[in-house]
């Protein structure tokens, strides 16, 4: 018998209202083997562009996303503090410190499989923080004996950052390393060392925007000295992105980058990636 491989779904950061909606469409369009065993989704931006409400959570939760990851703008709505000590799924920056409300690292179970997820903030270019390195590292020696998968969200501005880390934690026994915060999807999905990795997954949210966000209000900012209020773009044309990655025996065995554009109408506008197998 031929076992199966547990297929992983990673979402960009969805933001606003538009990402939430595109990631609906999308989720609902997968059938048959198209479905994965497990999907996590960067959610930090999921409420107007910053944070995350209790509204929203459930919404996306009704989705069928099975773990939300956050990065540096996760306690921006404060209605978090609210629900997030009894929250079950959400993972915070791990790197934060260990005052903070909320959990860097949860485990999950699958499909017969037991999956960590951890999540930790970039410090270049980043607001202070501890160092992401040691505190994965730390998390990951803790754990690895314990779980079939390891996954891993850098919420990280530089891609060298990204790239470096994504290295060293190749060398740890992580299974699939995703890159997040710039919006930006990046063609450079591999596997090293039996990780799956991606320096950036991109966005969900208004293919219209500026990384989600206004056109207009986007160049404002560069035009004039005075602070203007990044808005959510407006939703002409959705976008989702994301990487889905087969695991087996403890390692990706292939990764592949989802880039997928819709109309209002849901009618699909084009779909392209690139698939890297090994």
């Amino acid at each position: 018998m031929i076992n199966k491989s547990f297929k992983v779904l990673f979402l960009g950061d969805i933001t606003g209202r538009p990402g939430r909606m595109a990631v609906h469409k999308f989720l609902s369009s997968l059938c048959g083997e198209e479905k994965p065993d497990f999907v996590v989704a960067n959610v930090e931006n999921a409420s107007h562009g910053f944070g995350l409400t209790k509204k929203n959570y459930d919404e996306l939760l009704s989705y069928g996303i099975d773990c939300f990851t956050a990065g540096n703008h996760i306690f921006d709505k404060k209605e978090i503090f609210d629900y997030i000590a009894a929250d079950n799924i959400l993972v915070r920056p791990i790197n934060y410190p260990n005052y903070t409300i909320g959990c860097g690292c949860r485990i999950f179970e699958k499909a017969d499989k037991r999956i960590a997820v951890l999540n930790a903030l970039g410090q270049v270019f980043m607001p202070p923080i501890n160092s992401p390195l040691e505190c994965l590292a730390d998390e990951i020696e803790k754990i690895k004996k314990d779980v079939d998968y390891i996954i891993v969200d850098f919420h990280a501005e530089a891609t060298a950052e990204k790239i470096a880390i994504g290295r060293f934690l190749s060398e740890k026994g992580v299974t699939l390393f995703a890159g997040t915060h710039t919006h930006v999807q990046t063609a450079d999905e591999k596997i090293i060392n039996g990780m799956g990795y991606i320096t950036d997954a991109g966005f969900c949210g208004s293919a219209d925007s500026v990384i989600g966000m206004d056109y207009e209000i986007s160049i404002n900012r560069f035009l004039t000295p005075y602070p203007v209020r990044y808005e959510v773009a407006p939703a002409k044309v959705l976008q989702v992105n994301a990487v889905v990655a087969c695991f087996d025996d403890k390692k990706t065995i292939s990764i592949k980058r989802i880039n997928e554009l819709y109309k209002d109408d849901t009618s699909e506008l084009r779909g392209s990636g690139g698939e890297n197998e090994g």
